[in-house]
């Protein structure tokens, strides 16, 4: 599993990426194997899909959901909830970290990036089919965007590039390239290629680290 051996695992990238649905299928996966589970949402910006909504789904899970109290309005203020604290001294939480709205949002966790060297994955999502991050330079100056107002480094990429739930596997297979040039122009390893649950059997021996969301359908019909 990508998150093994770290307590936090925070996920950005930009716009639309679908760092939102990563995060809430992660913390579910989590939950199978740890007792206590966090999902933050740190999404201050106008989002496409947003955990708060969900949160009864998600707490129906175990998963306990921290967000800003301006959570739902059209208020964008980069806030790190206070309670959000627990992410970083409780060692017995395991924690997914969900950062919205580019590196206005990165904002927002930039008091605790101390706190995220040597106990963080940090990855940063990627989506090819996204208009604004399509071309790989575009991608990687999002990436240097994030970093420097977050004050901390990525550890890794989840390649994410779909259409929804149009997406095939040609399409998985055609963001390769885009994701391979990021890894090398960033120098930083693609962690995981996920795809929804239909496509991994066509996929499972053309991708390595291939990454099955079963419940992606789900999330986009909600």
């Amino acid at each position: 599993m990508l998150t093994d051996g770290v307590n936090i695992t925070v996920l950005a990238g930009h716009y639309g990426s679908g760092k939102t649905q990563i995060a809430a299928f992660l913390a579910a996966e989590l939950r199978k194997r740890h007792e206590r589970v966090t999902l933050c949402d740190l999404d201050i910006v106008n989002p496409y899909f947003r955990t708060v909504d969900h949160r009864a789904l998600l707490e129906s899970a175990g998963i306990r959901l921290i967000s800003s109290a301006y959570a739902g309005s059209n208020v964008e203020t980069p806030g790190f909830p206070p309670e959000a604290a627990s992410v970083f001294d409780d060692p017995g939480v395991v924690s997914v970290i969900d950062v919205g709205g580019d590196d206005r949002g990165a904002l927002a966790l930039g008091r605790y990036a101390e706190k995220l060297t040597g106990n963080a994955a940090i990855l940063l999502v990627i989506n090819k089919y996204r208009p604004l991050s399509a071309g790989a330079r575009d991608t990687c100056e999002i990436c240097r965007e994030i970093e420097n107002a977050g004050r901390f480094r990525f550890t890794g990429i989840v390649n994410n590039s779909n259409l929804g739930a149009e997406t095939t596997a040609e399409n998985v297979l055609s963001s390769l390239p885009y994701a391979e040039a990021i890894s090398q122009s960033l120098s930083l390893p693609v962690v995981a290629v996920s795809v929804m649950k239909g496509l991994e059997r066509e996929l499972a021996d053309k991708i390595e680290h291939l990454w099955c969301m079963e419940i992606y359908r789900k999330w986009v019909s909600l």
